[in-house]
């Protein structure tokens, strides 16, 4: 309950007080280095050449009256540096306008204000109230009073409510996961730099009430022992006429045998002057001995000198210093300034949270059945799906069970799990445990306390890819969740290492024990074809990379049909390297038969006993992008020669790169890949994604525009180097000069002073790509998932956010081939 609280509390505060803090936040970064700004921009005016010795404090203010009769002054600044000139402050007959200008210390000639300082006063304004009417005794200075209280808040209750399950590991404080996207970067992002910053923040808000409640400056006066009244150069409008001269004349006698950095008269109530006269290398304005002088009789009033100061006045008089950060040195400085600076991130990710909570409230009090079958319907099959195969054997799942109905996980609501009966999973896992895209969402929820379930039976079948590291973690999740929330397993998870015939023949099987037809075909894909090899073509000679080849592919039994976007899947054989070893090495006779044997077999790296053969597993089969249509006759593919953990050529590049004869026969079947098939409307505008051998798939897409007279497409391609990987510069230029291609946007990582990746341009080009998919388009990426997936959908993500992202996905118009 007190977490609930605290949190409700921090976002109602935060859509309040955010936008107040963000002001605040620029402002103050702004001001924090304003001397030094105004004295870079005004040379000549703050900053002089000397031309002789500097006139003392009086004769520049006679000089100063003669030029300004009217002029009545409360305060004057010296510098000790010849170089700085004098600053007055002062107001004009008939006018409250308080005014500034510099002295030529040398000749007390009047050098005017510097360009700047009108900014920096409405920056000031803005900072303290807002720049509202009624300046400090307005409602400004409540409000930002107020968010400076919200601010406190959102420091503490904030370490509270992320404080990680294991607050030892400093990585839970000081790190964001690159990796993260959409809601878990700004999550990420709101709690790791609010950690960074909180110290600051406390500072900063802790300081700044000083200005706003005369309760809280009392309070804190009397917390610190500090007689009432003792502030951090309090001042007062009702300064009469000042004898200045008589005032310098004391300061010199009590100042005698001192040296000063600078000195700061001010007037003060009555006829009295303050001065405040700063120590040799001080860290901040307030190092410095205070003395009030009597100006009309030249009494000393007061001598506090610094050295006399006890702590809790050093506090009281600095508090302004503490608040800018120069209370500690030039390192503090620069810490509030860019703690300031971050303060509109902490309110940009908040309401990115807070309207994604809302939508995702709305979403799902608007959320449908996908089909209407799945209204009644008590035995349901979900699909997590990223390439179609785990939706293809969800449809067959439910087509096998009486009653039942297909829909993808992210139907499966509160409602739909409370009427279900049994519930049949069918998941998919890509890349390091990821789930498909469609499923994030699902993914997500499944993060929160489960519901009850223990009225529920369920299976999950979970499709994934051995060599990954996490084989088939999304599936186990479903698994483990469900399992949590009481629901109880009709049969154990079943895991399918990619197109595992066995292990979807043993589901089926399954299946049947649990009520299902038995009288349906074979699930297994459909059997690979003979395709012959007509061309090969090396395309990046001399790169520093991994060589990378045109290969061109023929049907044998007649045409093929197919879709751009879809995969052909090849079964390649051994290496004849690999399997010379591997007789070697088990003591195999070197027969054609045993040979022929072994080129269609996994090889293990270690055997132990007799080798028979024939028990030995097939070979898995390797996907390839398809960059051709059908119109072409033939299937064109980018390889990349890869080379095996054991040093051997990698089994499916290997094969087509160099094993594989031209002309010789390879098996080969197509593969549907809905998930990555062109727009209905070929007027869609294409934003086409890619690096490396990616880019054909995406040449699938411009060729298919070709010939169907679609909408220009823009190309982002990403390579080492444009000498060498310029892949099919040819054939993009042809699609140019034919309107197909309007503009191609390429990253060399390998071409200048440091690396620049396809998301880099891609973040480059952030406004345009806003106002493209603004207009309609679709965005198509295809590449490796190692590096350019993540990167790119971080950047995509960053420039329209990961809602929109999700919401693309569910319209088809953000669509991945990834591998």
């Amino acid at each position: 309950m007190l977490r609930s609280v605290l949190f409700q509390l921090h976002w109602c505060l935060g859509i309040t007080a955010g936008l107040v803090l963000a002001v605040m936040g620029v402002t103050g970064a702004l001001m924090s280095f304003e001397p030094e700004v105004l004295a870079a921009f005004n040379p000549g005016v703050v900053k002089v050449v000397p031309t002789s010795a500097p006139l003392p404090a009086p004769a520049l203010l006679a000089r100063f009256k003669a030029q300004r009769p009217t002029a009545k002054i409360s305060r004057l600044v010296v510098e000790r540096d010849s170089t700085r000139a004098a600053a007055v402050t002062f107001t004009l007959r008939r006018s409250k306008e308080r005014r500034r200008s510099f002295l030529d210390p040398a000749t007390g000639a009047l050098l005017g204000a510097p360009r700047g300082e009108g900014f920096y006063g409405v920056v000031e304004d803005l900072h303290r109230w807002l720049a509202l009417p009624g300046q400090g005794n307005g409602w400004g200075r409540q409000i930002t009073g107020f968010a400076a209280l919200s601010l406190i808040y959102f420091a503490l209750s904030g370490l509270y409510l992320r404080w990680p399950r294991r607050p030892l590991d400093w990585r839970n404080w000081l790190v964001i996961d690159g990796r993260m996207t959409g809601r878990n970067l700004y999550r990420a992002l709101h709690a790791v730099v609010g950690g960074w910053v909180l110290v600051f923040y406390l500072i900063s808000a802790a300081t700044g009430l000083w200005w706003s409640y005369d309760w809280y400056r009392s309070g804190v006066q009397q917390l610190l022992a500090v007689e009432r009244g003792h502030e951090a150069g309090g001042r007062t409008d009702k300064a009469v006429e000042v004898d200045w001269s008589r005032a310098w004349d004391s300061f010199a006698r009590v100042s005698a045998g001192h040296r000063y950095e600078s000195v700061t008269a001010s007037s003060r109530a009555g006829a009295a002057v303050q001065f405040r006269a700063k120590l040799p290398d001080a860290r901040h304005d307030r190092v410095s001995d205070e003395i009030v002088i009597d100006s009309r009789s030249g009494r000393i009033v007061s001598d506090r000198r610094y050295a006399d100061r006890r702590w809790g006045e050093d506090i009281v008089t600095s508090v302004y210093e503490i608040h800018r950060g120069a209370y500690f040195g030039i390192v503090g400085r620069v810490a509030i300034m860019l703690a300031s600076l971050t303060m509109p991130l902490f309110t940009i990710t908040g309401f990115l949270l807070y309207f994604a909570r809302r939508r995702r409230k709305r979403a799902l009090a608007a959320v449908a059945p996908v089909a209407a079958a799945a209204d009644t319907a008590t035995t349901l099959v979900a699909f997590a799906s990223q390439t179609g195969t785990a939706e293809r054997i969800a449809r067959l799942t439910a087509q096998a069970l009486p009653g039942a109905a297909a829909l993808p996980v992210a139907a499966l609501d509160a409602a739909t799990l409370a009427r279900a009966e049994r519930l049949f999973v069918v998941a998919s896992t890509y890349g390091e445990g990821e789930p498909p895209d469609a499923a994030r969402g699902f993914a997500r929820a499944m993060a929160a306390p489960p519901p009850d379930l223990s009225h529920l039976s369920y299976a999950v079948l979970a499709l994934g890819d051995r060599e990954y590291r996490d084989f088939c973690a999304f599936g186990q999740r479903i698994d483990h969740w469900l399992h949590g929330a009481g629901a109880v397993r009709l049969l154990e998870t079943i895991a399918v290492d990619g197109e595992d015939a066995d292990a979807q023949r043993q589901w089926q099987q399954q299946l049947a024990g649990l009520g299902a037809r038995t009288d349906q075909p074979d699930w297994a894909p459909a059997p690979m074809t003979d395709w012959r090899l007509v061309e090969r073509r090396l395309l990046n000679p001399g790169s520093a990379g991994g060589a990378a080849w045109h290969v061109a592919l023929k049907p044998v039994g007649g045409p093929a049909i197919w879709e751009a976007g879809d995969i052909l899947e090849v079964l390649p054989e051994q290496d004849r390297a690999r399997v010379d070893a591997f007789m070697r090495a088990n003591g195999l006779a070197d027969t054609p038969e045993m040979r022929a044997t072994l080129r269609t077999r996994l090889l293990p790296a270690q055997v132990s006993g007799a080798v028979a053969p024939e028990t030995l597993p097939p070979l898995p089969h390797r996907e390839y992008s398809i960059a051709s249509v059908p119109e072409s006759g033939q299937v064109e593919l980018i390889v990349r020669a890869c080379r095996a953990a054991d040093g051997f050529a990698g089994l499916g590049s290997g094969w087509l790169t160099a094993g594989l004869p031209v002309h010789g026969s390879v098996r080969a079947r197509i593969r549907s890949n809905p998930a990555f098939h062109a727009p209905a409307d070929p007027a869609t505008p294409l934003i086409l994604i890619g690096n490396g051998t990616g880019l054909a798939g995406l040449l699938a897409h411009l060729r298919q525009r070709a010939i169907s007279d679609g909408a220009p497409a823009w190309l982002f391609f990403g390579e080492r180097h444009p000498a060498h990987d310029d892949l099919h510069a040819n054939v993009r230029a042809r699609l140019a000069v034919l309107g197909i291609l309007a503009e191609t946007t390429t990253a060399w990582s390998r071409l200048g002073d440091g690396p620049r990746y396809v998301q880099d341009a891609v973040t480059a080009a952030a406004d345009r790509i806003a106002s493209a998919i603004e207009a309609g388009a679709a965005i198509y990426v295809c590449g490796s998932i190692n590096g350019m997936a993540p990167g790119v959908h971080g950047a995509l993500a960053g420039i329209v956010g990961e809602d929109v992202l999700e919401r693309m996905l569910a319209e088809g118009r953000y669509r991945r081939d990834i591998y």
